[in-house]
């Protein structure tokens, strides 16, 4: 069997409608990723963003009362610097931290749903500032010029990044259909593209960020080992957690409490066909 032809019914799972052999073939390239390193994680961590910058990982974590903001030292899975994230939303329930992203010399970190963006100085991770937005918080990335949230719908909102105001929300798509809702989650930016994490999937989608269209697509089904997935806690042992290193062209990926952070490469897909 082709190793699309299994890709393909997964990913018509995430679609209304679907996709043909033929379309699918024309709507994106498949990579999967080839381990470089693979390091320590913390398995308590709920991981839900991850980025690189100067030789170090910053990491938000969710869950009620037991969200976090870290620096983790990469070799070690160790915490440089952690921060218990405090404050509650207008429900008086504490803050569940998400999205994370650097803004020169800031950190901005999503909530999903009190509707506010927490600013820590990326030295000290002194709060300085809070954001207001609409609708809930998931995925944040920058690409130096503009910041890309996700929200739990089909939709990337593209932000200033020094007021965090809303410039426009634009569609993403497969195969000319706009993707279903709840799927876009953690994001990176690199370079003309947006890699996302499809929630509650072992892929990641490569996104065009000027047009929206997914150009293609990681399957990461066979990176953890299936003895380390079947020990972590049922329903929450998903992939999430993308940050790209551009000295040495790679990226790290992980999962909520996973016990391991890979540093990899996607690379094209092999053709297993037989005969």
């Amino acid at each position: 069997m082709f190793r699309r032809i299994a890709l393909l019914m997964m990913i018509s799972l995430l679609m209304v409608m679907g996709i043909s052999q033929a379309q699918q073939d024309q709507a994106f390239e498949v990579f999967v990723p080839e381990v470089v390193n693979v390091y320590p994680h913390d398995s308590a961590a709920f991981t839900q963003g991850l980025l690189f910058h100067e030789g170090t990982l910053y990491e938000s974590t969710g869950l009620r009362g037991q969200s976090s903001l870290r620096q983790v030292d990469i070799e070690t899975g160790e915490p440089l610097q952690f921060l218990e994230v405090d404050g509650t939303d207008d429900n008086n329930q504490p803050y569940f931290a998400e999205g994370l992203e650097r803004v020169n010399d800031q950190l901005i970190q999503l909530t999903w749903m009190a509707g506010t963006a927490l600013i820590y100085d990326l030295d000290t991770f002194e709060q300085v500032g809070t954001y207001e937005y609409e609708g809930e918080g998931w995925g944040l990335c920058y690409d130096d010029n503009y910041l890309y949230q996700s929200d739990g719908s089909s939709y990337i909102s593209l932000r200033d990044p020094e007021t965090f105001e809303l410039i426009v929300d634009f569609a993403v798509t497969l195969d000319g259909q706009i993707l279903q809702t709840g799927l876009l989650n953690e994001l990176e930016c690199v370079g003309d593209y947006i890699y996302a994490n499809l929630w509650q999937t072992d892929f990641i989608a490569r996104i065009d960020k000027y047009s929206g269209v997914i150009n293609g697509m990681i399957d990461v089904r066979e990176l953890l080992p299936e003895e380390e997935k079947a020990a972590l806690t049922p329903g929450r042992q998903v992939l999430n957690g993308i940050a790209y290193n551009p000295e040495s062209d790679t990226f790290y990926i992980t999962g909520k409490e996973w016990p391991n952070l890979y540093e990899v490469q996607f690379v094209p897909a092999p053709d297993t066909t037989e005969g």
